[in-house]
């Protein structure tokens, strides 16, 4: 990746000998950061190891209007998380340090903040374990930093996104969701879920016995202009059964509806 006045020329990350390049246009001057009253604008925190591309992002994200923080390894990434909670973090999968993964579970023990993946790898299996681990998206490199930006705009709106249920708590047998607080209880006491499977949770909750498709879940929980595919709302079941110790073959909570979707079946208090 080089500079080139006001472009970015990005070699393809699957690897040299492919010769592949990309050239992205940058925005000729930044935006005034949005304010309304005295908030300030929403900062995002960028982990990556190589320059050009943090300066890159750096002047896409300020030109929207975030205020942006930067850490070249894992270790800084955490302590910055931990003094100074910023409202989004794109994590790149392959620092220096500690794996990409492994400062995500970190990061989840303590915070829901929201993560974006950034990773060269494009398997499947690494994009399911990025989300199984905790994160909002995964952007697979080299990508397009108008669809990140939009990304990261998609994620932060989902705490804004309709559908969420009226009830401020939801009782079933074995299980209380209380909207309001964003607690679970089960039988044995709280249980711990992500924001977003939280979201999902309550959302199928506050309509027992309704068949979700994905394509509605994606909407409901992930918003209309979510990017990513389907994929990730199966990801994400599967965590909230194993929260809720819930067996898909014999479900309390979460039924599979084979070629349709999901419902939630849990029976009301």
């Amino acid at each position: 990746m080089w500079l080139d006045r006001d472009r970015i020329v990005a070699e393809s990350v699957t690897g040299p000998s492919t010769g592949r390049t990309s050239e992205v246009a940058l925005p000729s001057r930044e935006r005034r950061p949005p304010t309304i009253g005295d908030m300030e604008p929403r900062r995002i925190l960028v982990v990556d190891d190589e320059p050009e591309l943090r300066s890159m992002l750096r002047r896409y994200l300020r030109a929207e209007g975030f205020a942006v923080v930067e850490s070249t390894t894992g270790q800084d990434a955490l302590v910055r998380c931990k003094n100074s909670p910023p409202d989004l973090v794109i994590l790149d999968v392959g620092l220096p340090d500690i794996d990409g993964f492994e400062v995500l579970r970190a990061i989840r023990t303590e915070s829901d903040v929201a993560v974006i993946l950034l990773t060269a790898r494009s398997e499947e299996i690494d994009r399911i374990v990025g989300l199984t681990v905790g994160a909002d998206d995964y952007v697979a490199k080299p990508f397009s930093p108008r669809e990140l930006i939009a990304r990261i705009n998609a994620v932060l709106r989902r705490g804004r996104i309709g559908g969420r249920p009226a009830e401020e708590r939801l009782e079933f047998a074995g299980l209380i969701i209380d909207v309001a607080a964003r607690e679970v209880h089960g039988e044995d006491g709280p249980i711990e879920l992500t924001t977003l499977e939280f979201d999902l949770l309550a959302s199928m909750a506050a309509s027992p016995n309704r068949v979700f498709t994905r394509a509605q879940l994606l909407e409901r929980v992930w918003g209309w202009d979510y990017f990513g595919v389907d994929r990730v709302v199966d990801v994400h079941i599967g965590a909230i059964r194993k929260a809720l110790g819930d067996d898909p073959s014999d479900p309390r909570f979460i039924a599979t509806v084979r070629g349709v979707g999901y419902k939630f079946v849990g029976r009301p208090r």
